[in-house]
């Protein structure tokens, strides 16, 4: 059984149509039909897409961070992220830092612009860190971007993953993310269903693509 969430796979999928089946992970039948209607109507995966600025693998990353942070809904208002590391204040699609500042609305540029920086930011660590990081797919790329965006570069640098990867194992790299499934609440490390769902699924997405 797939550790893919169905709506995480149908984003991506639609992504890969607006991207004219770039990738290779356009599927057919049911979940094709699906994933063109998501296509014809996501604002934020059209803007992705047509986005000439961005990689692939960003590309495919933002749909990733946009599932798993706010189940494709935009989230304009800051917030206080209570499952997070020092609770931070926390926008759009998981976006924290000196940008977000308490009581202003980020519209969806407001937000697709903070949120593509951070993911090229993260890109340009992975590109440094990861030594055979052209010879992986854009989609193990993203999974490798999506752990520094979501985990941060620390967590990465003495990472198993990483070394695993640097060493040329890149399948043993991708079986590394269901293990980082644990978050601080209340300054006590606990594990935390929904970072083990993402783990699951990237382990998946890395090692076996859509």
């Amino acid at each position: 059984m797939s550790r893919v969430p169905n709506a995480l796979r149908t984003g991506l999928v639609a992504l890969g149509i607006l991207l004219g089946g770039a990738g290779g992970y356009v599927v057919s039948g049911r979940d094709k039909a699906a994933a063109q209607a998501m296509a014809e109507r996501s604002q934020y995966i059209q803007a992705v897409a047509a986005d000439p600025g961005t990689s692939e693998a960003v590309k495919i990353a933002m749909v990733m961070g946009s599932y798993y942070e706010s189940s494709y809904r935009h989230i304009g208002t800051p917030y206080v992220d209570k499952l997070g590391k020092g609770q931070p204040l926390t926008v759009c699609n998981g976006i924290t830092g000196s940008a977000v500042v308490a009581g202003r609305y980020y519209t969806p540029a407001d937000c697709y612009a903070l949120e593509k920086d951070r993911y090229q930011a993260a890109e340009r660590t992975a590109m440094g860190m990861f030594r055979l990081w052209s010879t992986y797919t854009p989609l193990q790329q993203a999974v490798f971007i999506d752990f520094i965006h979501n985990k941060g570069e620390g967590a990465l640098y003495t990472s198993t993953l990483l070394r695993k990867a640097n060493a040329g194992d890149v399948v043993g790299a991708c079986r590394e993310n269901p293990r980082w499934n644990r978050g601080t609440v209340n300054g006590v490390s606990v594990l935390l269903p929904g970072l083990q769902a993402r783990g699951d699924a990237n382990g998946e997405i890395c090692e076996e693509g859509l």
